[in-house]
């Protein structure tokens, strides 16, 4: 094996640890709330933020929540597809740093909602942020980890343009 496939293995090896870190995190922290709060139960911790426990049965924003449960096999099963993807362009990628650490955090994110979905049929959310007595939608360190990822990905991508490289 040459040093080149040994350093990409190794890459992408850290690449999937980065994400399984960010998985476990996810899961402490639902299985945690999951133990210690009924449903809908909160802590206040400042007049703009509560730790909660909230059940989305749906995809962000609550999409689809009340659809009658046809959706919770089509979100698992997007998120094993693109865990797929994802995995597959991280060992292929794997010395482009930037675009791995946004795909790692969607990574780790992904499955950690698609493990809610299949244990609980829905995903447990804990961060509630509000202000006048309006509330953003719950949600998770999983849901954190996609947006962060998500973020970086466009970052990545705005760089490789002014840089003019080819996709």
């Amino acid at each position: 094996m040459s040093n080149k496939q040994m350093t990409g293995k190794r890459a992408f090896a850290l690449w999937l640890a980065l994400a399984a870190v960010l998985f476990w995190l996810d899961q402490w922290t639902k299985e945690w709330i999951l133990s210690h709060y009924q449903l809908g139960e909160y802590t206040t911790i400042t007049g703009f933020f509560n730790i909660v426990r909230a059940h989305n049965p749906g995809a962000a924003f609550s999409f689809l929540a009340t659809a009658g449960g046809w959706q919770r096999w089509l979100f698992t099963g997007i998120g094993v597809v693109v865990g797929v993807v994802i995995a597959w362009q991280l060992y292929k990628y794997s010395h482009k740093t930037l675009f791995c650490l946004s795909l790692s955090c969607i990574l780790g994110g992904a499955v950690g909602n698609v493990v809610d979905r299949m244990r609980h049929g829905y995903v447990v959310d804990i961060l509630d942020f509000h202000w006048a007595g309006s509330h953003f939608p719950a949600f998770n360190l999983a849901d954190t980890a996609i947006t962060i990822g998500a973020i970086l990905l466009i970052l990545d991508e705005l760089l490789r343009m002014k840089r003019g490289e080819q996709a």
